[in-house]
Protein backbone atom coordinates (compact mmCIF):
# COMPACT_ATOMS: atom_id res chain seq x y z
CA UNK A 1 0.00 0.00 0.00
CA UNK A 2 1.70 3.53 -1.27
CA UNK A 3 2.73 5.44 1.79
CA UNK A 4 1.78 8.67 -0.32
CA UNK A 5 -2.36 9.55 -1.34
CA UNK A 6 -2.89 10.62 -4.76
CA UNK A 7 -3.35 14.21 -3.84
CA UNK A 8 0.24 14.39 -2.05
CA UNK A 9 2.09 12.22 -4.89
CA UNK A 10 0.71 14.97 -7.08
CA UNK A 11 1.59 17.86 -5.29
CA UNK A 12 5.04 16.22 -4.77
CA UNK A 13 5.39 15.46 -8.64
CA UNK A 14 4.94 19.74 -8.68
CA UNK A 15 7.40 20.16 -7.18
CA UNK A 16 10.15 18.16 -7.86
CA UNK A 17 9.87 19.85 -11.38
CA UNK A 18 11.71 22.95 -9.64
CA UNK A 19 14.23 20.70 -9.77
CA UNK A 20 17.67 22.11 -11.15
CA UNK A 21 19.95 19.25 -11.41
CA UNK A 22 19.39 15.17 -10.74
CA UNK A 23 19.85 14.05 -7.13
CA UNK A 24 20.34 10.41 -6.00
CA UNK A 25 18.50 9.18 -3.01
CA UNK A 26 20.70 6.21 -0.92
CA UNK A 27 18.99 3.98 1.45
CA UNK A 28 20.60 1.70 4.43
CA UNK A 29 18.08 -0.46 5.21
CA UNK A 30 16.88 -3.78 7.75
CA UNK A 31 14.25 -6.01 7.88
CA UNK A 32 11.54 -4.15 9.98
CA UNK A 33 8.36 -2.84 9.05
CA UNK A 34 10.30 0.60 9.38
CA UNK A 35 12.38 -0.27 7.00
CA UNK A 36 9.82 -1.80 4.48
CA UNK A 37 8.30 2.11 5.19
CA UNK A 38 11.19 3.87 3.71
CA UNK A 39 12.00 1.62 0.86
CA UNK A 40 8.54 2.44 -0.29
CA UNK A 41 8.61 6.13 0.18
CA UNK A 42 12.15 6.74 -1.43
CA UNK A 43 10.70 4.52 -4.31
CA UNK A 44 7.65 6.40 -4.44
CA UNK A 45 9.60 9.56 -4.82
CA UNK A 46 11.93 8.17 -7.11
CA UNK A 47 8.93 7.88 -9.83
CA UNK A 48 7.97 11.00 -9.65
CA UNK A 49 11.01 12.76 -11.65
CA UNK A 50 13.44 11.40 -14.26
CA UNK A 51 15.98 13.95 -12.06
CA UNK A 52 15.51 11.26 -9.01
CA UNK A 53 17.43 8.14 -9.02
CA UNK A 54 17.61 5.59 -5.76
CA UNK A 55 19.76 3.21 -4.68
CA UNK A 56 19.64 0.66 -2.04
CA UNK A 57 23.24 -0.52 -1.26
CA UNK A 58 23.70 1.96 1.85
CA UNK A 59 26.18 1.45 4.71
CA UNK A 60 25.22 3.87 7.26
CA UNK A 61 24.73 2.27 10.43
CA UNK A 62 21.39 3.78 11.17
CA UNK A 63 18.54 1.66 9.77
CA UNK A 64 16.44 2.73 8.10
CA UNK A 65 18.03 5.90 6.78
CA UNK A 66 18.65 7.78 3.41
CA UNK A 67 21.07 9.88 1.93
CA UNK A 68 19.78 12.78 -0.64
CA UNK A 69 23.45 13.86 -2.84
CA UNK A 70 24.17 14.11 -6.44
CA UNK A 71 24.90 11.57 -8.08
CA UNK A 72 29.02 10.59 -7.99
CA UNK A 73 29.11 12.91 -4.81
CA UNK A 74 29.05 12.51 -1.14
CA UNK A 75 25.56 13.17 0.40
CA UNK A 76 25.32 15.86 3.12
CA UNK A 77 21.94 15.63 3.91
CA UNK A 78 20.37 12.28 5.30
CA UNK A 79 17.15 11.11 7.31
CA UNK A 80 17.82 8.45 9.81
CA UNK A 81 13.84 7.60 10.20
CA UNK A 82 10.78 7.85 8.29
CA UNK A 83 10.48 11.94 7.79
CA UNK A 84 6.32 11.64 7.62
CA UNK A 85 4.23 14.16 10.01
CA UNK A 86 5.55 17.83 10.60
CA UNK A 87 8.49 16.42 8.92
CA UNK A 88 7.28 15.49 5.47
CA UNK A 89 7.55 19.49 4.48
CA UNK A 90 11.50 18.92 5.39
CA UNK A 91 11.62 16.08 3.47
CA UNK A 92 10.40 18.28 0.14
CA UNK A 93 12.78 21.32 1.16
CA UNK A 94 16.00 18.98 1.17
CA UNK A 95 14.80 17.32 -2.01
CA UNK A 96 14.57 21.07 -3.78
CA UNK A 97 17.47 22.33 -2.20
CA UNK A 98 20.04 19.40 -2.84
CA UNK A 99 18.53 19.80 -6.38
CA UNK A 100 19.54 23.25 -6.64
CA UNK A 101 16.27 25.15 -5.89
CA UNK A 102 17.16 28.19 -4.58
CA UNK A 103 16.02 28.71 -0.36
CA UNK A 104 13.44 30.88 0.14
CA UNK A 105 16.38 32.91 2.72
CA UNK A 106 17.65 36.28 2.55
CA UNK A 107 20.72 36.43 0.32
CA UNK A 108 23.39 37.97 2.71
CA UNK A 109 22.16 35.32 4.99
CA UNK A 110 22.61 32.33 2.09
CA UNK A 111 26.17 34.23 1.59
CA UNK A 112 27.17 33.94 4.95
CA UNK A 113 26.43 30.27 5.13
CA UNK A 114 28.60 29.44 2.11
CA UNK A 115 31.36 31.10 3.81
CA UNK A 116 30.93 29.58 7.07
CA UNK A 117 34.15 26.81 7.32
CA UNK A 118 34.07 23.47 8.72
CA UNK A 119 34.33 20.79 8.42
CA UNK A 120 30.84 21.15 10.26
CA UNK A 121 28.58 17.71 11.28
CA UNK A 122 25.20 18.24 12.63
CA UNK A 123 22.89 15.64 13.84
CA UNK A 124 19.46 16.63 15.29
CA UNK A 125 16.94 14.28 16.63
CA UNK A 126 13.78 14.84 15.89
CA UNK A 127 10.08 14.19 17.06
CA UNK A 128 7.43 13.41 14.55
CA UNK A 129 4.92 15.29 16.40
CA UNK A 130 7.36 18.28 17.32
CA UNK A 131 6.14 21.39 16.01
CA UNK A 132 9.58 23.18 17.00
CA UNK A 133 11.60 20.40 15.14
CA UNK A 134 10.86 21.44 11.32
CA UNK A 135 12.70 24.78 11.55
CA UNK A 136 15.92 23.47 12.74
CA UNK A 137 15.76 20.35 10.23
CA UNK A 138 15.09 22.50 7.57
CA UNK A 139 17.63 25.20 8.45
CA UNK A 140 21.02 22.78 8.88
CA UNK A 141 19.77 21.07 5.60
CA UNK A 142 19.67 24.17 4.01
CA UNK A 143 23.18 24.96 5.66
CA UNK A 144 24.13 21.19 4.29
CA UNK A 145 23.05 21.88 0.90
CA UNK A 146 24.33 25.00 0.18
CA UNK A 147 28.21 24.71 2.17
CA UNK A 148 30.78 21.78 1.22
CA UNK A 149 31.81 21.40 4.84
CA UNK A 150 28.71 21.01 5.90
CA UNK A 151 26.55 17.84 6.69
CA UNK A 152 23.30 17.27 8.92
CA UNK A 153 21.38 13.74 9.38
CA UNK A 154 17.95 14.31 10.94
CA UNK A 155 17.15 11.59 13.77
CA UNK A 156 13.99 10.48 14.28
CA UNK A 157 14.45 10.09 18.21
CA UNK A 158 11.31 7.38 18.77
CA UNK A 159 12.69 4.97 16.34
CA UNK A 160 16.12 5.12 17.62
CA UNK A 161 15.53 4.78 20.95
CA UNK A 162 18.71 3.00 21.94
CA UNK A 163 20.82 6.15 21.04
CA UNK A 164 18.20 8.45 22.61
CA UNK A 165 19.02 7.02 26.45
CA UNK A 166 22.63 6.52 25.35
CA UNK A 167 23.18 10.43 24.51
CA UNK A 168 20.61 11.41 27.47
CA UNK A 169 18.43 12.79 25.28
CA UNK A 170 15.51 13.84 26.85
CA UNK A 171 13.74 17.31 24.67
CA UNK A 172 13.96 18.26 21.28
CA UNK A 173 14.69 19.16 19.06
CA UNK A 174 17.93 18.63 19.95
CA UNK A 175 21.40 19.18 18.02
CA UNK A 176 24.92 18.29 17.86
CA UNK A 177 27.47 19.57 16.05
CA UNK A 178 30.76 17.41 15.34
CA UNK A 179 29.59 15.44 18.42
CA UNK A 180 29.06 18.36 20.79
CA UNK A 181 26.05 19.71 22.43
CA UNK A 182 25.29 22.41 19.98
CA UNK A 183 21.81 23.97 20.89
CA UNK A 184 17.86 22.72 22.35
CA UNK A 185 14.91 24.45 21.22
CA UNK A 186 13.69 26.11 18.20
CA UNK A 187 16.45 27.59 15.78
CA UNK A 188 16.31 29.14 12.60
CA UNK A 189 18.77 29.45 9.83
CA UNK A 190 19.72 33.12 10.98
CA UNK A 191 19.69 31.84 14.65
CA UNK A 192 22.35 28.92 13.98
CA UNK A 193 24.73 30.72 11.48
CA UNK A 194 24.83 33.44 13.87
CA UNK A 195 26.15 31.12 16.78
CA UNK A 196 28.76 29.73 14.18
CA UNK A 197 29.64 33.02 12.50
CA UNK A 198 30.75 35.15 15.63
CA UNK A 199 31.08 38.20 13.79
CA UNK A 200 27.32 37.89 12.83
CA UNK A 201 25.86 40.00 15.82
CA UNK A 202 27.96 42.72 14.79
CA UNK A 203 27.28 43.34 11.67
CA UNK A 204 23.66 43.03 12.27
CA UNK A 205 24.50 45.73 15.07
CA UNK A 206 26.24 47.98 13.07
CA UNK A 207 23.28 48.36 9.91
CA UNK A 208 20.59 48.79 12.90
CA UNK A 209 22.23 51.39 14.73
CA UNK A 210 22.54 53.49 11.42
CA UNK A 211 18.65 53.10 11.21
CA UNK A 212 16.93 56.17 10.70
CA UNK A 213 14.34 56.65 13.04
CA UNK A 214 10.88 55.36 13.00
CA UNK A 215 7.26 57.04 13.52
CA UNK A 216 6.41 53.79 15.55
CA UNK A 217 8.53 50.97 16.31
CA UNK A 218 6.73 47.69 17.70
CA UNK A 219 8.95 45.94 20.33
CA UNK A 220 7.94 42.13 20.14
CA UNK A 221 6.52 39.72 16.89
CA UNK A 222 4.21 37.71 18.17
CA UNK A 223 0.28 38.28 17.00
CA UNK A 224 -0.27 41.91 18.81
CA UNK A 225 3.36 42.84 16.97
CA UNK A 226 2.08 41.51 13.97
CA UNK A 227 -0.93 43.05 13.92
CA UNK A 228 0.39 46.55 15.08
CA UNK A 229 2.65 46.23 12.24
CA UNK A 230 -0.11 45.99 9.20
CA UNK A 231 -2.10 48.77 10.85
CA UNK A 232 0.57 51.30 11.01
CA UNK A 233 1.93 50.16 7.90
CA UNK A 234 -1.43 50.63 5.86
CA UNK A 235 -1.27 54.45 7.19
CA UNK A 236 1.83 54.96 5.32
CA UNK A 237 4.33 55.68 8.23
CA UNK A 238 7.85 54.84 9.07
CA UNK A 239 7.43 51.41 10.72
CA UNK A 240 9.70 49.13 12.59
CA UNK A 241 9.17 45.71 14.41
CA UNK A 242 12.00 44.41 16.38
CA UNK A 243 11.85 41.21 17.83
CA UNK A 244 14.04 38.46 19.92
CA UNK A 245 11.92 36.10 17.56
CA UNK A 246 8.88 36.32 15.01
CA UNK A 247 6.16 34.48 16.59
CA UNK A 248 6.82 34.17 19.93
CA UNK A 249 4.84 32.16 22.04
CA UNK A 250 2.33 31.49 18.82
CA UNK A 251 5.91 29.32 17.51
CA UNK A 252 5.31 26.38 20.63
CA UNK A 253 1.44 26.41 20.01
CA UNK A 254 -0.24 23.01 18.63
CA UNK A 255 -3.86 22.80 17.98
CA UNK A 256 -5.65 26.12 17.84
CA UNK A 257 -8.77 25.70 17.21
CA UNK A 258 -10.61 29.28 18.70
CA UNK A 259 -8.81 31.33 15.68
CA UNK A 260 -12.10 32.95 14.85
CA UNK A 261 -13.30 32.21 11.56
CA UNK A 262 -10.47 29.17 11.26
CA UNK A 263 -11.27 25.69 12.30
CA UNK A 264 -7.99 24.79 12.69
CA UNK A 265 -4.57 24.97 12.75
CA UNK A 266 -1.18 25.18 13.97
CA UNK A 267 1.25 28.01 15.80
CA UNK A 268 3.85 27.56 13.34
CA UNK A 269 1.63 27.70 10.15
CA UNK A 270 -0.48 30.80 11.43
CA UNK A 271 3.41 32.39 12.08
CA UNK A 272 4.17 31.83 8.74
CA UNK A 273 0.72 33.20 7.57
CA UNK A 274 1.55 36.66 9.78
CA UNK A 275 4.86 37.20 8.53
CA UNK A 276 4.12 37.12 4.94
CA UNK A 277 1.42 39.21 5.60
CA UNK A 278 3.72 41.64 7.72
CA UNK A 279 6.36 41.60 4.59
CA UNK A 280 3.22 42.39 2.02
CA UNK A 281 3.65 46.32 3.39
CA UNK A 282 6.97 48.52 4.24
CA UNK A 283 7.89 47.26 7.28
CA UNK A 284 11.52 46.84 8.56
CA UNK A 285 11.24 43.26 10.29
CA UNK A 286 14.66 43.49 12.86
CA UNK A 287 14.33 39.51 14.00
CA UNK A 288 17.01 38.12 16.46
CA UNK A 289 17.54 41.18 18.37
CA UNK A 290 16.55 41.67 22.03
CA UNK A 291 15.42 44.65 23.59
CA UNK A 292 17.33 45.54 27.03
CA UNK A 293 16.17 49.16 27.84
CA UNK A 294 13.55 51.94 27.23
CA UNK A 295 14.56 55.39 27.38
CA UNK A 296 11.03 57.80 26.37
CA UNK A 297 11.31 61.20 24.83
CA UNK A 298 12.35 63.85 26.54
CA UNK A 299 10.62 66.94 24.79
CA UNK A 300 11.41 66.93 21.63
CA UNK A 301 13.76 63.79 21.92
CA UNK A 302 12.79 60.69 20.45
CA UNK A 303 11.82 57.93 22.23
CA UNK A 304 15.29 54.77 22.25
CA UNK A 305 14.81 51.08 22.65
CA UNK A 306 18.16 49.80 23.64
CA UNK A 307 19.41 46.00 22.28
CA UNK A 308 21.04 43.44 23.81
CA UNK A 309 24.01 43.75 20.63
CA UNK A 310 24.91 47.51 21.74
CA UNK A 311 22.79 48.93 19.23
CA UNK A 312 19.56 51.39 19.10
CA UNK A 313 16.57 52.72 17.70
CA UNK A 314 14.88 55.66 17.91
CA UNK A 315 11.25 56.26 17.21
CA UNK A 316 8.49 58.78 17.68
CA UNK A 317 6.46 56.04 19.51
CA UNK A 318 6.74 52.77 20.48
CA UNK A 319 4.33 49.22 20.74
CA UNK A 320 5.49 47.90 23.66
CA UNK A 321 4.08 43.45 22.17
CA UNK A 322 6.97 41.00 24.20
CA UNK A 323 4.45 39.04 25.10
CA UNK A 324 5.07 36.20 27.76
CA UNK A 325 6.18 32.91 28.57
CA UNK A 326 6.17 29.64 29.78
CA UNK A 327 6.14 30.02 34.13
CA UNK A 328 8.28 27.78 35.68
CA UNK A 329 7.16 26.09 39.02
CA UNK A 330 10.19 27.45 41.30
CA UNK A 331 11.46 24.48 43.48
CA UNK A 332 14.76 23.30 43.69
CA UNK A 333 15.75 20.58 40.63
CA UNK A 334 13.78 22.87 37.89
CA UNK A 335 16.86 24.51 36.56
CA UNK A 336 19.00 21.76 36.84
CA UNK A 337 16.82 19.08 35.19
CA UNK A 338 15.28 21.03 32.77
CA UNK A 339 15.50 19.19 29.16
CA UNK A 340 16.44 16.26 31.24
CA UNK A 341 13.54 15.42 32.50
CA UNK A 342 11.33 18.49 32.75
CA UNK A 343 10.06 19.52 30.14
CA UNK A 344 7.41 22.78 28.73
CA UNK A 345 6.37 21.65 25.42
CA UNK A 346 4.06 17.76 25.79
CA UNK A 347 3.86 17.86 21.94
CA UNK A 348 7.63 18.21 21.09
CA UNK A 349 9.12 15.88 23.77
CA UNK A 350 6.07 13.59 25.24
CA UNK A 351 7.16 10.51 22.21
CA UNK A 352 10.48 10.69 24.31
CA UNK A 353 8.83 9.23 27.37
CA UNK A 354 7.37 6.33 25.21
CA UNK A 355 6.51 3.70 27.52
CA UNK A 356 7.47 5.65 30.68
CA UNK A 357 6.19 7.09 33.77
CA UNK A 358 5.34 11.11 33.86
CA UNK A 359 3.39 13.51 35.76
CA UNK A 360 2.26 16.73 34.43
CA UNK A 361 1.96 19.89 36.41
CA UNK A 362 -1.17 22.50 36.30
CA UNK A 363 -5.01 21.59 35.82
CA UNK A 364 -5.89 24.48 33.22
CA UNK A 365 -6.88 23.86 30.17
CA UNK A 366 -3.08 23.47 28.81
CA UNK A 367 -2.08 21.57 31.40
CA UNK A 368 -5.61 18.87 31.66
CA UNK A 369 -4.83 18.73 27.22
CA UNK A 370 -0.95 17.40 27.73
CA UNK A 371 -2.48 15.16 30.28
CA UNK A 372 -5.05 13.71 28.28
CA UNK A 373 -1.82 13.61 24.69
CA UNK A 374 0.47 12.00 26.88
CA UNK A 375 -1.96 9.32 28.00
CA UNK A 376 -1.94 7.79 24.30
CA UNK A 377 2.08 7.75 24.80
CA UNK A 378 3.33 7.20 27.93
CA UNK A 379 2.93 4.72 30.52
CA UNK A 380 1.43 6.73 33.27
CA UNK A 381 0.32 10.44 33.63
CA UNK A 382 0.31 11.94 37.16
CA UNK A 383 -1.74 15.15 37.24
CA UNK A 384 -1.23 17.40 39.68
CA UNK A 385 -2.76 20.58 40.67
CA UNK A 386 -2.61 23.29 43.18
CA UNK A 387 -6.14 24.32 43.49
CA UNK A 388 -8.72 21.86 45.38
CA UNK A 389 -10.11 20.94 41.85
CA UNK A 390 -9.13 21.34 38.20
CA UNK A 391 -9.60 24.61 36.28
CA UNK A 392 -9.90 23.04 32.93
CA UNK A 393 -13.28 23.22 30.46
CA UNK A 394 -15.84 20.35 32.00
CA UNK A 395 -15.53 18.53 28.54
CA UNK A 396 -11.57 18.20 29.16
CA UNK A 397 -12.14 17.15 32.99
CA UNK A 398 -14.38 14.28 31.78
CA UNK A 399 -12.12 12.78 29.12
CA UNK A 400 -9.16 13.24 31.09
CA UNK A 401 -10.92 10.86 33.73
CA UNK A 402 -12.51 8.32 31.54
CA UNK A 403 -8.30 7.37 30.98
CA UNK A 404 -7.28 4.49 32.38
CA UNK A 405 -3.48 5.49 33.03
CA UNK A 406 -3.83 8.95 34.60
CA UNK A 407 -4.10 9.93 38.03
CA UNK A 408 -5.38 13.65 39.22
CA UNK A 409 -3.97 14.88 42.53
CA UNK A 410 -5.67 18.48 43.79
CA UNK A 411 -4.53 20.60 46.66
CA UNK A 412 -0.98 19.32 45.89
CA UNK A 413 1.84 22.14 46.48
CA UNK A 414 4.98 20.79 44.30
CA UNK A 415 8.09 21.32 46.22
CA UNK A 416 10.99 19.59 44.42
CA UNK A 417 12.07 17.56 41.54
CA UNK A 418 14.32 15.07 42.19
CA UNK A 419 17.32 13.14 39.46
CA UNK A 420 20.42 11.32 39.96
CA UNK A 421 22.40 14.02 38.56
CA UNK A 422 21.94 13.06 34.77
CA UNK A 423 18.22 12.67 34.63
CA UNK A 424 14.47 13.37 36.62
CA UNK A 425 13.88 10.09 38.70
CA UNK A 426 10.97 12.12 40.54
CA UNK A 427 8.90 14.81 41.99
CA UNK A 428 7.94 15.49 45.91
CA UNK A 429 5.14 17.44 46.57
CA UNK A 430 3.03 18.26 49.94
CA UNK A 431 -0.36 17.88 50.35
CA UNK A 432 -1.67 21.21 51.58
CA UNK A 433 -5.08 19.24 53.34
CA UNK A 434 -3.37 17.00 55.37
CA UNK A 435 0.13 18.50 55.44
CA UNK A 436 1.74 15.37 54.42
CA UNK A 437 4.88 15.11 51.77
CA UNK A 438 4.39 12.76 49.18
CA UNK A 439 7.24 11.16 46.62
CA UNK A 440 6.25 10.33 43.03
CA UNK A 441 9.08 7.62 41.01
CA UNK A 442 8.74 9.02 37.07
CA UNK A 443 11.05 10.03 34.64
CA UNK A 444 9.69 13.11 32.91
CA UNK A 445 7.48 16.21 34.24
CA UNK A 446 5.97 18.50 31.78
CA UNK A 447 4.99 22.12 33.14
CA UNK A 448 1.84 23.78 32.42
CA UNK A 449 0.79 26.52 34.94
CA UNK A 450 0.23 29.48 32.71
CA UNK A 451 2.53 32.33 31.63
CA UNK A 452 4.66 35.24 32.82
CA UNK A 453 5.15 38.70 30.97
CA UNK A 454 8.50 39.34 29.13
CA UNK A 455 8.95 42.67 31.06
CA UNK A 456 11.90 42.14 33.38
CA UNK A 457 13.75 44.33 30.79
CA UNK A 458 11.43 47.49 31.41
CA UNK A 459 11.60 47.10 35.12
CA UNK A 460 11.42 50.87 36.36
CA UNK A 461 10.82 52.32 33.28
CA UNK A 462 6.87 52.53 33.43
CA UNK A 463 4.19 51.56 35.33
CA UNK A 464 3.78 47.80 35.64
CA UNK A 465 1.84 45.66 37.97
CA UNK A 466 3.40 43.59 41.23
CA UNK A 467 3.18 40.64 38.36
CA UNK A 468 4.78 42.60 35.75
CA UNK A 469 2.37 43.36 33.58
CA UNK A 470 2.26 46.70 31.94
CA UNK A 471 -0.87 49.29 32.93
CA UNK A 472 -2.91 50.52 29.78
CA UNK A 473 -5.73 52.63 29.28
CA UNK A 474 -8.61 52.07 27.02
CA UNK A 475 -6.08 53.50 24.23
CA UNK A 476 -3.51 50.67 25.00
CA UNK A 477 -1.53 54.22 26.24
CA UNK A 478 1.24 53.54 29.01
CA UNK A 479 2.12 56.55 31.53
CA UNK A 480 4.88 57.28 28.96
CA UNK A 481 3.81 59.64 26.34
CA UNK A 482 3.62 57.95 23.35
CA UNK A 483 4.76 54.32 24.40
CA UNK A 484 2.05 51.94 23.95
CA UNK A 485 1.58 48.54 25.17
CA UNK A 486 -0.49 45.77 23.53
CA UNK A 487 -1.35 41.75 24.35
CA UNK A 488 -0.34 39.46 26.62
CA UNK A 489 2.32 41.59 27.90
CA UNK A 490 -0.32 44.03 29.60
CA UNK A 491 -3.05 43.89 32.51
CA UNK A 492 -5.60 43.16 29.90
CA UNK A 493 -7.96 40.18 30.98
CA UNK A 494 -7.83 36.63 28.40
CA UNK A 495 -4.46 35.98 27.09
CA UNK A 496 -5.45 34.82 23.56
CA UNK A 497 -4.42 35.21 20.14
CA UNK A 498 -7.53 36.80 18.54
CA UNK A 499 -7.60 39.11 21.68
CA UNK A 500 -3.95 39.93 20.74
CA UNK A 501 -4.14 40.36 17.67
CA UNK A 502 -7.15 43.12 18.41
CA UNK A 503 -5.01 45.01 20.58
CA UNK A 504 -2.12 45.34 18.53
CA UNK A 505 -4.26 46.90 16.05
CA UNK A 506 -5.81 49.33 18.26
CA UNK A 507 -2.19 50.17 19.45
CA UNK A 508 -1.00 50.99 15.99
CA UNK A 509 -4.30 53.24 15.22
CA UNK A 510 -3.50 55.00 18.98
CA UNK A 511 0.00 55.08 18.12
CA UNK A 512 -1.14 57.19 14.94
CA UNK A 513 -3.83 59.29 16.83
CA UNK A 514 -0.77 60.64 18.78
CA UNK A 515 1.17 61.34 15.93
CA UNK A 516 -1.32 63.33 14.27
CA UNK A 517 -2.17 65.54 17.63
CA UNK A 518 1.62 66.02 18.04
Amino acid sequence: MPLLDAVTTAQLKAYLGNLRHPIELVASLGDDAKSADTRSLVEEIAVLSDKVSVRFDGTDARRPSFAIGKPGEEARVRFAGLPLGHEFTSLILALLHVGGHPPKEEADLLETVRSLEGPLHFETFFSLTCQNCPDVVQALNIMAALNPSISHVAIDGALFQDEVERRKIMAVPQVFLNGEPFGQGRMDLAQIASKIDTGAVARAAEKIAAKDPFDVLIVGGGPAGAAAAIYAARKGIRTGVVTERFGGQVLDTMGIENFISVSHTEGPRLVAQLEQHVKDYDVDVMNLQKAVGLKPANGDDLATVELESGASLRAKTVILSTGARWRQIGVPGEDEYRNKGVAYCPHCDGPLYKGKRTAVIGGGNSGVEAAIDLAGIVAHVTLIEFDSELRADAVLQTKLRSLPNVTVITSALTTEVTGDGEKVTGLVYRDRTTDEVHTIALEGIFVQIGLVPNTEWLKGALAMTNRGEIEIDSHLATNLPGVFAAGDVTTVPYKQIVIAMGEGSKAALSAFDYLIRH
